[in-house]
């Protein structure tokens, strides 16, 4: 019996179709490029300053890399969502440019943050084509929920006995070469848990009685929402971590919704988080220097208001189109590069290019849950819900936070602070969306 195979013309054509069938994803990739091109070259005009050789070696490999991933991804023909990755990477160009312009005057604190950041954007690309790529298995995630568990609650503890107190807040590990925000991490494995405890009891939530005219769940089934409010309050108390406790809360919530349909799940939610805060506020001193700078931080303009004075001094700087890259003096607010890089955005590129940046947010999130709306599988969609979450209420939380609208938290920008932890577990986010975008998946490795 003769085996028949497709002439090498036809495969080739066959291939060129598959790539064609990414144009929309090949297209934005260059348009982000070209974009962040346009700004380096505004930067070297306006102040003189070059990327070092190894930052504009790792770039141009960066540039080069993601255009081929792209290409494979339509060889392989899995049909994965084409806007999730040029708008992470995007967000991620624009964080490693805005490092690389803060980096001269933050040399003196910091060292190389510039090459630093650049290498961790490698790593974190890397880290995406694996995830993409490698032969696993998504229920693989499920089936070892208990690990993942166990592996979180271990990196708390590490973090509550072992962390490093920095801006009054325990959140980092020393690993020796580096230091590792554990908290980052731990949002993966804890959407992943909820993602696989919110399904495998989806009927029984839904199981539901009425008192005083509300719908509620089995009483056993409330004890999630009490554990999550206790580890909430304890994240505060124990690392003094407003930001990360109100981002996971929030995750909670967001799933919870999506599996029960019931907004005074997280109405009930919100104000119990909101009465919780308020019962520390008086018990504990670094909770209320962080509401106290943010409640009237003209108060004490030289201690403890100082940073939130300069940040919205730089905004009103800014104003509509911004000083121009290069043009602004970001450095002169604490922590730029980190709490504080919207606001550096936001002096030299002005609303405009804060307004971008919060569209790219919002871009990530409606793309994230029309995946989770589209998917079939119960624990996938609770998954893509959570990550979407994860991803975009950070983003609101630290933005409005630098902002000045509520109590400012230590958490970071996704893709664009410096932090090389926090920017390869949200490569690790995309990847994850991706895979579970794809409609066309080998079902040998895809589901």
């Amino acid at each position: 019996m003769k085996i028949a195979y497709p002439a090498p013309s036809l495969r080739l054509n066959r291939a060129f179709r598959r790539i064609a069938g990414r144009l929309i994803e090949f297209e934005l990739l260059v348009t982000a490029g070209l974009l962040l091109a346009s700004i380096i070259a505004a930067l070297v005009i306006a102040t003189g300053q070059t990327f070092p050789e190894s930052v504009v070696l790792i770039g141009l490999t960066q540039a080069f890399l993601l255009l081929c991933f792209s290409m494979v991804l339509g060889l392989r023909d899995w049909n994965e969502d084409q806007i999730l990755l040029p708008t992470a990477t995007l967000l991620a160009g624009i964080g490693l440019v805005m490092i690389w312009r803060l980096a001269p005057g933050l040399r003196d604190f910091y060292g190389d943050i510039a090459h630093r950041h650049a290498v961790w954007t490698f790593v974190a690309l890397t880290v995406l084509a694996l995830v993409t790529f490698l032969p696993w298995r998504m229920h693989w995630l499920k089936h070892y929920r208990y690990s993942w568990l166990l592996l979180g609650l271990l990196l708390v503890g590490a973090t509550m006995v072992f962390g490093i107190e920095q801006n009054g807040a325990r959140l980092w590990l020393n690993l020796g070469l580096m230091q590792f925000q554990p908290v980052e991490l731990l949002k993966i494995l804890l959407v992943v848990y909820l993602a696989t405890y919110l399904d495998d009891r989806r009927s029984l939530i839904n199981t539901s009685y009425y008192l005083w005219g509300l719908r509620l769940p089995p009483l056993p089934y409330l004890v999630p929402m009490a554990i999550m409010w206790g580890l909430t309050v304890g994240m505060i108390i124990i690392q003094k971590d407003l930001g990360a406790a109100l981002l996971f809360f929030s995750i909670f919530l967001a799933m919870l919704y999506v599996l029960t349909c019931q907004a005074w799940y997280v109405i009930a939610g919100l104000v119990a988080f909101v009465f919780g805060a308020a019962f520390l506020y008086p018990l504990f001193e670094y909770v209320q220097i962080r509401v106290d700078a943010w409640y009237d931080p003209w108060s004490d303009p030289l201690n403890r208001g100082y940073q939130m004075m300069e940040a919205l001094y730089a905004l009103a700087v800014g104003g509509y189109v911004g000083t121009g890259p290069g043009l602004g003096d970001p450095t002169t607010v604490p922590s730029s590069h980190t709490d504080f890089v919207f606001v550096a955005i936001g002096e030299e590129l002005g609303m405009i290019g804060t307004l971008g940046v919060l569209a790219c947010y919002m871009l990530i999130a409606v793309r994230g849950f029309q995946i989770a709306l589209r998917t079939r599988d119960g624990f996938q969609q609770l998954l893509a819900t959570g990550l979407t979450t994860a991803i975009t209420i950070q983003a609101l939380i630290i933005t409005a936070g630098t902002i000045n609208l509520i109590p400012l938290t230590g958490i970071t920008l996704p893709f664009v602070s410096y932090s090389g932890s926090s920017l390869v577990v949200h490569f690790v986010m995309i990847g994850l969306l991706m895979r579970i975008s794809a409609t066309n998946k080998d079902p040998r490795v895809g589901s």
